[in-house]
């Protein structure tokens, strides 16, 4: 069986810790970096470790695995279900100067027969997780990233080998480069010469159309589209939030979204005066259906567009870190039901209240799950001045 070199690990490492913490710069000496890994990353948890130590930072870990949550959604009752070690979290959040998260499953489908209504009962608690997390990030204290570990169990989700899996994660994450940090820079500086332009129009509404799909967004006052922050390894993708009022028409999303342990597949959403208003899909409408049921779930939390000519992820990879970051012939776009990113709004984060977020439409959820779209698709931006302007076609941005 495949497995990657030590090499291609330790280069792993470098970029999580050298550029992606630190919103791409990576960390510092005396630093408090939190990884939670997922146990069959343990190998590359271990360099990452070693990484952190020799940059004089202090590491903290955690290792689970799907069992564990399989047990607790099989036995739990309702009250533990809704348990939550608040002053542990808390502190635990006070403590950290950077959080990092390896993803890794030997059977993404573990929680395939678990209650939808269950499982969101069992993330209920993580509203004031997100809560505490956002503050510290809104005050430039906290930096975050996610990363994943290919398993045989993921690679059969996504119907290839191990090794083709893992080809996927060292092209796209640069890793059989000299110099993958090198590598992501000069990706980041690409991005970002885009995003400049796109912020550069003062945009008041996009419209995507595509197959059974003909969807409004409003993208509300103050609004920017960000990326290349280092938040995700790998990172393609340019997005905002937009004022999730302002959300209308019909949208559908083709690569199948694995969530919660289970898979739903050809999801269809509509959308009125900002909610979702029908859900139909081929398979688990009702993890859909249950799923958008918790507060503000219903509503738009982010959009993204994704220019293939930046992302080398040219296969379907069963989890949504590569996929939102899907190249192809067309790129992707997604939405994100849930809740919102501040740090899209151009104003200043830090003097923002809960109420000034509510007044210009960021939704707060628990909730954030990004559902994917790698169609034909044009995007087609109207412009405060009331001019219209094609900014996304044939899978590129066209500024």
């Amino acid at each position: 069986m495949y497995q990657p070199s030590e090499k291609i690990l330790y280069n792993y490492a470098k970029v999580l810790i050298d550029f992606a913490l630190g919103n791409g710069k990576g960390i510092n000496k005396k630093d408090i970096v939190y990884v939670h890994y997922e146990a069959p990353s343990h190998l590359l948890a271990l360099q990452v470790y070693k990484r952190i130590l020799e940059c004089g930072a202090y590491p903290i870990t955690k290792v689970s695995h799907e069992d564990f949550a399989k047990v607790f959604y099989e036995t739990a009752t309702d009250n533990q279900l809704v348990f939550f070690p608040k002053v542990y979290m808390k502190a635990l959040i006070d403590t950290i100067d950077h959080r990092m998260y390896l993803i890794s499953d030997d059977d993404p489908m573990s929680l395939s027969h678990i209650d939808p209504k269950k499982l969101m009962k069992g993330q209920s608690q993580m509203q004031q997780v997100r809560k505490w997390v956002r503050e510290k990030e809104d005050a430039g204290k906290l930096t975050w990233t996610l990363a994943l570990y290919g398993t045989p169990g993921m690679a059969r989700e996504a119907q290839c080998d191990i090794k083709e899996y893992w080809e996927q994660i060292e092209n796209a994450c640069f890793l059989n480069t000299p110099d993958p940090v090198n590598a992501w820079k000069k990706i980041f500086a690409e991005l970002e010469k885009t995003k400049k332009k796109l912020n550069a129009f003062k945009i008041a509404k996009l419209h995507l159309t595509a197959k059974d799909t003909d969807l409004w967004l409003t993208l509300g006052a103050d609004r920017r589209f960000i990326g290349g922050s280092g938040n995700n390894i790998p990172s393609f993708e340019l997005f905002t939030s937009p004022d999730w009022r302002g959300t209308e028409g019909k949208i559908f999303f083709d690569l199948p979204l694995f969530r919660f342990g289970t898979i739903a597949r050809d999801i269809y959403l509509e959308f009125k005066s900002g909610s979702v208003t029908k859900v139909k899909a081929v398979k688990n409408q009702k993890l859909i259906e249950e799923m958008i049921k918790q507060k503000n779930a219903d509503k738009v939390g982010e959009y993204s567009l994704t220019d293939r000519r930046f992302s080398k992820i040219n296969r379907f990879m069963a989890n949504t870190l590569y996929d939102e970051n899907f190249g192809g012939k067309y790129g992707n776009t997604h939405l994100a039901l849930g809740s919102s990113y501040h740090d899209t709004f151009r104003g200043n984060v830090k003097s923002m209240k809960p109420n000034d977020w509510e007044a210009r439409g960021f939704n707060e959820s628990v909730e954030h799950t990004d559902i994917i779209q790698t169609l034909e698709r044009t995007v087609e931006a109207t412009l405060t001045n009331g001019v219209k302007k094609v900014i996304y076609k044939d899978g590129e941005f066209t500024l």
